[in-house]
C-alpha cells in the first residue's frame, strides 16, 4: 500500500485491507509514521511519539475491528501505562500513569495501534490548542488558524491525513469545535456512554465525554460500538444502547422533525458565514425531505454559560490542586490556568452547588424541546477558524492578572468581588466563539458537527445537532445521509493532496 492508497481509505476499509492480506499492520504504521513526519512541522499535532509502544503492541495485536489501524490518544484523562499523562503541561509533565484508561484498553483490544498523543492546551481548558510546554497546534487548512481544542492536534492529524481517526473528548465542545475548524466529523455521545475510569467516576461532574474525530460517519459509529459501555466502579451502569452502531447508521434516519437557531445563546455576534453554514444545512435538510423550522430551546443561554463557568473554574482548581499534591508546582502551570485556579478556589462550595442543581433545568428544557423536535440545529462556531492569538486576554490584563496573581491579591480581590467585571469580560471573551457547544455538555446529550460548509476563504466551519440523550444512532443516521448528499471524505488540504501525488 502506499500514501495515495493510505489517504484514501477510511479506518474500516484499512482495517478490512489488513484482514484481506493486502497489507499489514507493520506497514500501515509505516505509512502513518512518515505521513506524521511530514505533517507535524507544518500542524504540529503530537506532542508525543510512541513508535517504541507502537512497535511493541504489533509484537501482540488484538483481533479486533480494527486491527492494524494507526491510531492517536489525546494527551488528556486517555492514561496510557507507563506514560505520562502531560494534559498539555509542563507541571504534569512527569506525573506516570500506573495503567491504561479504560478507553484507551478498548481501543487496543479493538485492535488500533496507537503510535502517539495528541497537543491540547494547557488542561484542555481553551477552543485553541497552545500549550506552552509543547507549542501551538496550526490548523491544515491555514497554518495561520487554530485547529480549535481541546481536541486540536487530533484534528490536525485527521485533517492533514496521519490517521484516518483520532481519540478526542469533549467537556464543552472539545470534539465538536475542532472537528468543525478541520472539516472532520466529531460526535460526542451521551453522559455516561463511555466509562471515563478508572482515573475518573465522572469527568467535569460528567459534563465530559470520550469519543473520536473522523473523516467518515461509519468511523466514528464503529467506533462507538468499541468504547461503548460502563466498568466496574463507574457511577451508574447506562442502559446498553440496543443496536449495533456499525449497522444502524446504514439505515435510512427517516423523515425528521428538526429545529434550528443561528442567534448566540449568551447574545455575542454570530458570523455571517456561520449563519450561511445554517442556511444551507437547513436547504440541504429539507431537499432530503425533513421537516425544519426555526425553533429555540426555552434555556437561559446566559444562565446556563454563567453555570458552565462556576464548573470549569471549580474543575482547574481541583486539578492544580490534584497535580500540587502529586509534586508539581504551582509556578510551573501557564497563567490562565493559575487565574482560573485562584477563581476557582474563591467559589464556594454553596455557589458551585446551586450552579450544579441548575443543569436539571437545562436538561427538562431540552427534553421539552425533544418532545417537539427530534434535533436541535445550530453553528458549532459562531466563527470561521480564528487566527493564533486572537480572542486573548490584552497584554495589560495578562500582567495586571499575573502581578495580582503572584502577590496573592487575586483570590482575595475575587472574594471581594473587585474583579467581577474584568472575570465577565475574560468569561465572556472566551465563549464568545463557541456560545453553542456547552448546552450538550450540561445536559448530558449526544451532540454532533458535521462538514457541510467550506467558507469563501477556504477554511471549514461545521454544523452542529443535538440530539435526545441516548440516541446516538439517530445522529449517525442523518451525519451518513448527509455525507452522502454532501460528500467531504476526500476534501483534504492542497498540501496534503500534494504530497499524496503520484510522482
Amino acid at each position: 500500500m502506499n500514501v495515495q492508497d493510505y489517504l484514501q481509505r477510511d479506518a474500516v476499509a484499512l482495517a478490512e485491507a489488513v484482514r484481506s492480506g493486502e497489507t499489514t499492520a507493520s506497514e500501515l504504521l509505516q505509512l502513518a509514521l512518515k505521513q506524521s513526519e511530514r505533517a507535524q512541522s507544518k500542524t504540529n499535532a503530537l506532542c508525543k511519539l510512541m513508535e517504541r509502544e507502537a512497535r511493541a503492541q504489533l509484537a501482540k495485536l488484538a483481533d479486533g475491528p480494527f486491527t492494524g489501524v494507526p491510531f492517536l490518544i489525546k494527551d488528556c484523562a486517555q492514561d496510557y501505562a507507563g506514560l505520562p499523562t502531560a494534559y498539555g503541561s509542563k507541571a504534569l509533565s512527569g506525573i506516570v500513569a500506573s495503567e491504561h484508561a479504560h478507553v484507551v484498553r478498548r481501543y487496543l483490544d479493538a485492535g488500533f495501534v496507537i503510535f502517539g498523543k495528541t497537543n491540547l492546551p494547557e488542561l484542555a481548558l481553551k477552543g485553541v490548542s497552545d500549550s506552552l510546554a509543547f507549542g501551538r497546534v496550526s490548523n491544515p487548512w491555514n497554518a495561520a488558524h487554530t485547529p480549535g481544542g481541546s481536541s486540536g492536534g487530533a484534528a490536525a492529524a485527521v485533517a492533514s491525513g496521519v490517521v484516518p481517526m483520532a481519540a478526542g473528548n469533549d467537556g464543552g465542545g472539545s470534539i465538536r469545535i475542532p472537528a468543525a475548524c478541520c472539516g472532520l466529523f466529531g460526535l460526542k455521545p451521551s453522559r455516561g456512554l463511555v466509562s471515563s475510569g478508572p482515573g475518573f467516576g465522572e469527568y467535569w461532574f460528567g459534563a465530559s465525554s470520550e469519543g473520536v474525530l473522523s473523516r467518515s460517519v461509519r468511523d466514528t459509529a464503529s467506533a462507538l460500538d468499541v468504547i461503548t459501555g460502563s466498568e466496574p466502579g463507574d457511577p451508574f451502569l447506562v442502559a446498553e444502547p440496543g443496536v449495533v452502531y456499525a449497522n444502524a447508521v446504514a439505515r435510512d434516519p427517516g423523515r425528521l422533525r428538526i429545529g434550528y437557531m443561528a442567534a448566540s445563546p449568551i447574545g455575542t455576534e454570530v458570523h455571517a458565514e456561520a449563519k450561511l453554514a445554517v442556511d444551507n444545512a437547513v436547504k440541504l435538510l429539507q431537499g432530503l425531505g425533513h421537516e425544519v423550522e426555526e425553533a429555540t430551546p426555552d434555556i437561559d443561554g446566559a444562565a446556563l454559560a454563567t453555570s458552565f463557568l462556576h464548573i470549569y473554574f471549580g474543575q482547574v482548581a481541583a486539578l492544580v490542586a490534584d497535580a500540587r499534591g502529586k509534586g508539581a508546582r504551582r509556578e510551573e502551570f501557564e497563567l490562565l490556568t493559575r487565574v482560573l485556579s485562584t477563581l476557582g478556589g474563591a467559589i464556594s462550595a454553596g455557589a458551585l452547588t446551586t450552579q450544579l442543581l441548575k443543569w436539571n433545568g437545562f436538561a427538562r428544557a431540552l427534553a421539552r424541546f425533544h418532545a417537539r423536535y427530534d434535533l436541535l440545529l445550530t453553528p458549532t462556531l459562531a466563527h470561521p477558524p480564528i487566527r493564533h492569538g486572537e480572542g486573548d486576554p490584552s497584554t495589560a490584563e495578562q500582567t495586571l492578572l499575573d502581578m495580582l496573581d503572584r502577590i496573592g491579591l487575586l483570590g482575595l480581590l475575587t472574594r471581594w468581588g473587585a474583579l467581577d467585571g474584568m472575570i465577565d469580560k475574560i468569561a465572556r471573551d472566551s465563549l464568545q466563539y463557541v456560545p453553542f457547544t456547552q448546552l450538550a455538555n450540561l445536559t448530558g446529550t449526544p451532540a454532533m458537527s458535521v462538514p457541510l460548509h467550506w467558507t469563501r476563504d477556504g477554511l471549514p466551519l461545521g454544523v452542529q445537532f443535538v440530539g435526545r440523550l441516548g440516541d446516538e444512532a439517530r445522529l449517525l443516521q442523518l451525519a451518513r445521509q448527509l455525507e452522502q448528499a454532501q460528500p467531504w471524505f476526500d476534501r483534504l488540504p492542497d498540501w496534503v493532496r500534494d504530497i499524496a501525488a503520484p510522482d
